[in-house]
């Protein structure tokens, strides 16, 4: 049968079902979309992390820096172990609209990546905008997209990296349409000395 696909079931985001009408309060919710949101947040990473081949272990968590994770594997293939720095985000307002920001040293260790993997579904001409402290650096085109979401990317440059470190609030900007932005909070607690661990 060409065309079909096989559908697949997901269990609900939040959990059990509420009655109609009922109130959840937000903690709950959170708590909740947490544990249901954190295997495909996995995959995302184990995604990103890995190069364009097959995909790589998820990596443990070797260190955590405030709200940043040091995260440490080593690939198939590789003689040495790869970390990055990672960062689970969440829009506020919409739980499924995720990224997951990821800072790794390059290929050739000479330079560091910024790799954001947002959710299929975004607009991918639109780029993804960032922001640090309400400065406009400006917006990552998307490389390519995986069965579990579409990654952006750039070379963090010196300019870049010190804006990173001494930044204490950044949003990226998901683009759903043309005209829609969803602002998406960054916290950079933590950063810098996260940061000074991948070297």
């Amino acid at each position: 049968m060409v065309g079909t696909r096989p559908i697949v079931r997901l269990p609900p985001v939040l959990g059990r079902s509420v009655p109609k009408g009922s109130v959840v309060p937000l903690h709950a919710r959170l708590v909740r979309f947490r544990r249901a949101a954190l295997p495909v947040l996995l995959a995302l990473v184990a995604a990103a992390l890995a190069p364009a081949g097959p995909a790589a272990a998820q990596g443990m968590v070797r260190k955590t820096f405030d709200d940043w994770q040091l995260r440490c594997e080593t690939p198939a293939g590789a003689k040495a172990e790869q970390c990055a720095l990672v960062q689970y985000l969440a829009a506020e307002d919409r739980p499924n609209l995720t990224l997951v920001v990821i800072v790794l040293k390059t290929a050739d260790n000479r330079g560091y990546l910024l790799r954001v993997v947002a959710p299929l579904g975004v607009l991918l001409p639109s780029g993804l905008g960032l922001k640090i402290d309400q400065t406009d650096i400006g917006r990552a085109g998307f490389v390519r997209c995986l069965t579990t979401g579409c990654v952006a990317e750039v070379v963090m440059d010196d300019g870049l990296i010190r804006q990173f470190k001494n930044g204490t609030q950044a949003t990226f900007i998901v683009f759903q349409t043309p005209e829609e932005g969803v602002g998406i909070p960054l916290s950079m607690k933590g950063f810098a000395a996260g940061f000074d661990s991948l070297k």
